[in-house]
């Protein structure tokens, strides 16, 4: 647990409170949460229903971000629009270009002159997210890659991505090529929605190529169950990105995460952030009247994007920047429901907030957490009631539903529940309040 703590702040890449940096180092296998990436400059994200189109949860949505290889699902789609049209066949020979062998790793490596078929350069693409196959492909349906480039734009346009402008089919960096998290999801969406008969390629864990097998770089397909798609992405001006779609009690949700500060802080938030959806539209479904809270404590972006001077080698950083400062700020987010994140942020000091002391009494609940284990749930618990006088004698449990172990207090009424969740949120600790079904 120590090991597992210690490797959670060096990914996550932030400092806790000062008290609890003067607390003993064992002290912090104790701690149930930890800063969330949504505090990082480049963090943008959004959860939508796939079949509606509700927006769900949206953090930053609407700024710009570098796409990195989430480029090549428009890359695929349109291939796939090819196919489909009858422009294009699976057996088709694509012809590798000195200018798509000189492209930057990741890639297969192919020598100029070297073929492979359509259907092997699709797996190339969602698999190993190979830089020359995107450039070979883009040319073979193109013409060039900079033709192709503008007919991705222009795809992008009638999807509705409205702010989103690609220059290249692979997603190395290019200062112009922007998209936006609400976009990306947009993009998804039209992929399962115009050809349901090429999804799967973005399940496919590993791809075999002349005698090399290579797995997919999405490693939440084998590690979260209904997962079954789409595409990561990195550079250094970007960070860690994803486009990722799970299937639970037949609806699906999709995610777009993007600036996350390391693969594993990426993963972990998309994957909270599709179980706490899951958690609202099964709720939902069982006519439970919810408002999910989520604690926005940092502002939007207005201006530039700071970003560690460690950063090195992508010469696009000053271009976005100049793209934010002068970008109208985005709008607010009116979804109905918005997602509480189970893991939001860094505890910031041991003082008691609560705001009320009198005994709770009634139907109402406070869920303070979800968590993939039920000792982390019942440490939640212990935290909580430590710090917060309003959860001291309430009816504390850990419920399970389908993997997912809730940490909830019972017996509220409806103020005294409003009011112990207000008293979390003052200490930036997330909290949902739940009414009586």
């Amino acid at each position: 647990m120590l090991e597992r703590a210690r490797q959670m702040f060096a990914s996550f890449g932030v400092a806790v409170s000062l008290a609890l940096a003067a607390a003993p180092v064992s002290a912090l296998a104790q701690i149930p949460f930890l800063q969330q990436p949504t505090a990082q400059p480049k963090y943008a994200a959004i959860v939508v229903d796939a079949k509606s189109g509700e927006v769900l949860y949206a953090k930053r949505a609407d700024s710009p971000r570098y796409p990195a290889s989430i480029t090549k699902i428009m890359t695929l789609y349109l291939t796939f629009d090819a196919l489909s049209s009858g422009r294009l066949k699976l057996d088709d020979t694509v012809v590798i270009s000195p200018r798509a062998a000189a492209q930057a790793p990741t890639k297969l490596g192919l020598a100029p002159g070297e073929t492979l078929t359509v259907e092997d350069a699709m797996q190339a693409l969602a698999i190993k997210s190979a830089n020359d196959i995107a450039v070979a492909l883009a040319e073979r349906i193109g013409g060039s890659e900079s033709r192709f480039a503008a007919m991705m734009t222009l795809r992008a346009q009638e999807l509705g991505m409205a702010n989103t402008r690609f220059v290249n089919a692979s997603g190395l960096p290019d200062s112009r090529q922007i998209s936006t998290a609400r976009d990306i999801a947009i993009l998804s969406r039209a992929v399962m929605r115009d050809h349901p008969q090429y999804y799967k390629l973005f399940s496919q864990t590993q791809f075999t190529f002349r005698g090399v097998t290579m797995r997919n770089h999405n490693g939440l397909l084998v590690r979260m169950p209904g997962v079954d798609g789409l595409k990561t992405g990195y550079t250094n001006a970007s960070g860690y990105n994803l486009a990722v779609s799970a299937v639970r009690d037949n609806r699906r949700l999709i995610a777009v995460v993007m600036g996350g500060p390391s693969t594993a802080a990426r993963d972990l938030n998309a994957e909270d952030l599709l179980l706490t959806g899951f958690d609202v539209m099964s709720r939902r479904d069982r006519g439970e009247r919810i408002t999910v809270a989520q604690n926005l404590f940092e502002p939007e972006p207005t201006g530039p994007i700071t970003r560690p001077s460690s950063e090195q080698g992508d010469g696009e950083q000053d271009g976005l920047k100049i793209v934010l400062a002068s970008a109208t700020p985005p709008p607010a987010n009116t979804s109905t429901f918005q997602i509480v994140e189970p893991r939001t942020t860094a505890l910031r000091g041991a003082q008691e907030a609560a705001k009320t002391t009198r005994k709770p009494a009634g139907r109402w609940a406070v869920q303070v957490g979800a968590f993939k284990s039920k000792a982390l749930a019942k440490k939640q618990l212990t935290f909580v009631e430590q710090r917060f006088k309003a959860f001291a004698k309430a009816d504390g449990r850990v419920t399970e539903d389908d993997g997912t172990y809730k940490a909830q207090y019972r017996g509220f009424d409806e103020d005294d529940a409003r009011s112990a969740c207000k008293a979390m949120k003052a200490k930036k600790l997330s909290c949902m309040v739940i009414s009586p079904g």
